[in-house]
Formats: C-alpha cells, structure tokens, sequence
C-alpha cells in the first residue's frame, strides 16, 4: 500500500467533493486501498504526485479512471423490481393518457452504470405499448460521468447472471446468446436508449423536461447538501405530475424535499 499523507488525502477529497458531488471525506482506507495498485503500475512511489496530476485537470481520462475505482458499478437488470411494478401498474397508464396524442415519453436514466437501468425500462415500453410501441417515442436519455463505463453500456452484452432476475421469455425475446453465458441485447431494445456523458453536479439543461426521471444508488455517494441541490434541479427540470425514482437505500429529507412522497423510493411532483 501506497502512502497518502493527510494534507493529500484533504487535497484530493476536497477536490471530488467540490467537481463531483462525491463525499469520500471518511474514506481514506477505502482511496488507499482502491488506487494503490494502479498507482503502483503508473510508477507512482505515494499519493503526491499523482494527486498533483489529478487536480492539475490535464488528463480527463486519468479523473474518470479514479472515479471509477472510488465508486461502486454494481447493477443487475430489473434492480429493485418494486420500482417496475409502479412503473407498469401506475406511470404508464399515466403517461399513456397524458400523451395520447403527441406519443413521446421524455424518460432519463441518471447515472445509468453499465446500461443495465435504461435497457430495463426499454423493455417495460416495448412490453406495454406492445403492438402499438412503434408509433411512440419512447427514447431513453441515459447519462453517467464515465465515459468508459457508457462504453460497457454501448456493447450492450451481459453475462447470463446479471439477467436471472428477468421473466424467462424475455431473455428470448429481447436478448441474442453471443457464446457460453453471453448475452447481446437485441437492436429494438438497444437503439431506443440515447447514452450520454453528464456531470449531475452541472446544470440540468435539457431540451424537454422528464415525464420520469431515475436516480437511483448514485446520492449515497453524496452528503445532504449536494443531495437536496440535485433534487432541486432535478424537481425543476420534472414536468407538472412526472415522478423521481431513487434507490431504496436512499432518503430525501421530508423538510426540503419539493416532490410529494408517494412510497419509498418513489417521489412525484405535484401538478
């Protein structure tokens, strides 16, 4: 293990703190122990100069490699299934009747990880709209900081393990087996999600506001101010009635959050 004297590990927290939104200020062991070895292979002897080169902003790249080592990835298609019962059962009825005539969804997946999220909720549109899905636009907006993890999202292939929680025929029907365990989401589901890089700590300036936005497992990482700025922005950029999905091991404060409380993890704003 690497060194990290408290004046870097101050330096660099506060930095990620301040470009991200990330609060790491209780996680030295966690910085030390993540990086090392890829410090290590830099050639690297300690945290100095590499915290140098971080805060420099030379090398995107270099920013996003560490975020990616400092924040966890962890994601499963349909996640936290209570979220898609609502979806099915409550938004899209809404939705459906809401848009009726115009027949485009305005959905955005925040912090979308590796693809699986957005590619989820794809399928519930293609599943519900059924025979009339080709006459909506149901595009998802997809956005994570990292490039390289949008990359993995892009190739859109999962091994078989990351899509048992889904119904057996929908393997089947929204998926192409590339090899032993391997599987290739099917162009229909992949070319209706729209991925994007995007900084959730930058202004929310999007063409159209969101009939529904989900954020979910990405404010763990964030301490109570910068939480309660993205819900502002992101309840500014909601639609009259559209809703806000978080993760269940999320809370919104009840005294500032500005969407009604629906049940947990699911938020709407009033119309």
């Amino acid at each position: 293990m690497l060194n990290l004297s408290d004046s870097d590990f101050q330096r660099l927290y506060t930095y990620i703190k301040k470009h991200y939104g990330i609060d790491l200020s209780k996680k030295k062991q966690l910085i030390v122990s993540r990086l090392s070895n890829t410090l290590t292979a830099q050639g690297f002897k300690d945290f100095s100069a590499y915290v140098d080169d971080i805060l420099s902003g030379r090398d995107p790249e270099m920013v996003t490699a560490m975020l990616n080592k400092l924040t966890t990835n962890y994601t499963y298609f349909l996640r936290e299934e209570a979220h898609f019962k609502y979806l099915w059962d409550v938004v899209l009825p809404d939705l459906a009747k809401k848009h009726a005539r115009d027949k485009c969804l305005s959905i955005w997946s925040a912090g979308c990880s590796s693809g699986e999220e957005p590619y989820t909720i794809s399928m519930y549109l293609k599943e519900y709209f059924g025979a009339q899905a080709s006459q909506w636009d149901t595009r998802i907006l997809a956005t994570d900081i990292s490039q390289k993890i949008l990359n993995t999202a892009l190739t859109a292939t999962y091994g078989e393990e990351g899509l048992s929680s889904l119904p057996a025929n929908w393997k089947q029907k929204y998926f192409v087996k590339k090899e032993k365990d391997q599987y290739t989401v099917s162009p229909a589901i992949k070319n209706n999600v729209i991925f994007r890089t995007f900084n959730l700590m930058d202004p929310i300036q999007f063409k159209k506001k969101f009939d529904l936005i989900f954020c979910r497992n990405v404010m763990i990482y964030f301490d109570q101010e910068t939480k309660d700025a993205l819900v502002g922005r992101f309840f500014n950029a909601t639609v009259p009635g559209g809703h806000l999905f978080i993760g269940h091991s999320e809370g919104l404060n009840k005294t500032t959050c500005p969407y009604e409380y629906i049940q947990p993890a699911i938020y709407r704003k009033k119309k």
